[in-house]
């Protein structure tokens, strides 16, 4: 009786390691080369559904991000959004139709789901830090887009959200994941270019003060609900919120109360490869100096290191590093150098001194997975925006200010620093 219990079990357990060989099987066996299990991709809510959306939805479709809620306060935009992110699933799976993703008119409503490990913020700049605080204190990591934030208070707001809840969070200033501005960072720090002497940075100017006509607001846009923090009621503009067959990019960017202008929207992403390549991403200049007031243009930053900034605003959009021996000068796509053989440098992995990128949205998704930091880590972005913001600040004043990069304050000017923040409603005050 011994021996056949014995001789069962053998035989059982010699099944059982056949059956094994079956079920155990590699993932990119069971659905072919690069095949993602659904229980691998990390789940995403966008909170945002305007233009810029739309290129961030193709760039986490594509790197085996799963899109499963949207939030906007505008229902049609909120509909074509979810719509494109089904058609996509719907191709991908071979099936006429496919619906995956819930849309949410309040972002709060997503925020709370527990299906959702991350978001990403494409809200305009005034409501960046509300959203971000708050999805970090519900436990998601978090993708925002540049400029970080619209005042420097609220940047602090939203790394030190992240630092306390432990959130992987990355800015959305992609530059520092494109070849182009990697190798130009790469050539000033290691020193090709001789010692730094001086930096010229070409965006436009500062915001301009509210000047939209008022128009009716459209159906299914919930403008007070748009609007969020700000105290300041203003009537509603197409030219603000867009409508779906608008061929213009929004302009709240360029108006005061709801972004930084040039200086802080293609100053997200110049300055950030200034600061980048001086090493400052986790400081600042130590000075301010303004031209005439209402002047936009020829503000200096100096910092402590002796090295000047000068912000152009004449000339496009680009970095210029002008070194003792050289000189680098970047922008989307092209890259000059002298002497001009510095542009096909090729440094090692163990020469370079970099974090070097290719991929700024994968990046993203790996930081979640390594819990570690992504190449653009919301102090990085929030250091870049105080650049932008109290340059903005000097050029409203009109006169040179004293920055304390430490403690981000200026020193002995209260009218300065009362300009770090802004009023908030109470519901979405950092």
């Amino acid at each position: 009786m011994k021996t056949d219990k014995n001789v069962k079990r053998r035989d059982f357990l010699k099944a059982g390691a056949v059956l094994s060989t079956f079920m155990i099987v590699p993932r990119r066996v069971l659905g072919g080369p690069g095949f993602v299990a659904p229980s691998d991709k990390i789940t995403l809510g966008f909170i945002g559904c305007g233009k810029q959306s739309g290129g961030l939805q193709r760039n986490f479709l594509t790197n085996d991000a799963q899109i499963v809620a949207a939030s906007d306060v505008y229902r049609d935009k909120l509909s074509t959004f979810t719509n494109n992110a089904d058609k996509w699933y719907a191709s991908q799976a071979n099936k006429s139709s496919y619906k995956s993703v819930s849309g949410h008119e309040d972002f709060r409503e997503l925020l709370a789901r527990k299906d959702v490990d991350a978001v990403v913020i494409a809200l305009p700049d005034h409501w960046h830090a509300a959203a971000a605080v708050m999805a970090a204190k519900a436990g998601k990591d978090i993708y925002c887009e540049k400029p970080l934030s619209l005042t420097v208070q609220e940047g602090r707001a939203m790394v030190d959200a992240a630092r306390k809840y432990k959130r992987v969070f990355q800015t959305g200033s992609m530059q520092r994941s494109a070849p182009e501005f990697t190798q130009a960072v790469q050539l000033v720090q290691s020193g090709a270019i001789g010692d730094v002497k001086r930096v010229v940075v070409g965006v436009g100017g500062p915001p301009r003060p509210w000047d939209l006509q008022t128009e009716s607001t459209p159906a299914g846009l919930n403008w007070t609900a748009w609007m969020g923090p700000n105290t300041i009621d203003r009537p509603y503009s197409n030219r603000l919120a867009p409508t779906l067959d608008a061929k213009f990019w929004p302009e709240w960017r360029y108006v005061d109360e709801f972004g930084g202008g040039g200086m802080t929207d293609w100053g997200a992403h110049m300055f950030d490869i200034a600061q980048w390549g001086l090493g400052m991403d986790g400081s600042g200049p130590v000075e301010v100096i303004s031209p005439t007031m209402g002047m936009s243009d020829g503000l200096v930053y100096k910092y402590a290191n002796g090295i000047e900034m000068t912000h152009d605003a004449k000339n496009g959009n680009y970095c210029q590093f002008i070194g003792s021996v050289g000189d680098v000068w970047v922008t989307r796509k092209k890259l000059k150098t002298t002497p001009e053989g510095l542009a096909d440098k090729i440094f090692s992995k163990d020469e370079s001194k970099v974090y070097v990128c290719d991929n700024h949205y994968k990046d993203f998704l790996d930081a979640i997975k390594s819990r570690k930091k992504p190449i653009c880590d919301v102090e990085v972005g929030h250091r870049t925006a105080t650049v932008c913001n109290i340059g903005n600040i000097a050029y409203r004043l009109g006169r040179s200010l004293k920055w304390n990069p430490k403690k981000e304050k200026f020193e002995n000017d209260k009218e300065a620093n009362a300009l770090l923040k802004r009023p908030m409603k109470k519901e979405w005050k950092v």
